[in-house]
């Protein structure tokens, strides 16, 4: 993300959320080297994976994970409507159906995980 300046910045939310996830990985990790991560993060999910990607370089410093690649899937929104039975695709967290119907719920883009690691 860039600021009015054109500097790079990043916002605390995934700041927070990169330190969690660097944490519970070193803990699985235990002492082995981290060499890779795949997380899958939902565009519906309120997390930034540009602003993880640009937190991770940072937070992963003096970890099991400096130094290790990081992949994010970034999924797609998608939300089903218990009036018409359709499924259609989610831009945002407004939920409501082509058919006009509010009776939405997300079915996939709000999921934020940790898909594997690889250690050696």
């Amino acid at each position: 993300m860039r600021g009015p300046n054109g500097e790079k910045r990043f916002e605390m939310h995934e700041l927070a959320v990169t330190e969690s996830i660097i944490e519970q990985v070193a803990a699985a990790a235990g002492e082995s080297r981290v060499v890779s991560l795949r997380l899958e993060i939902g565009k519906l999910s309120g997390v930034v994976a540009d602003s993880i990607r640009f937190c991770f370089e940072l937070v992963s410093d003096g970890t099991p994970l400096a130094e290790a690649r990081l992949d994010i899937d970034e999924l797609a929104g998608a939300g089903a409507c218990a009036t018409c039975g359709s499924t259609f695709p989610l831009e945002h967290r407004i939920l409501l159906c082509p058919c006009g119907s509010a009776d939405v719920h997300v079915v996939s883009g709000d999921e934020l995980r940790i898909r594997s690691m690889e250690v050696i």
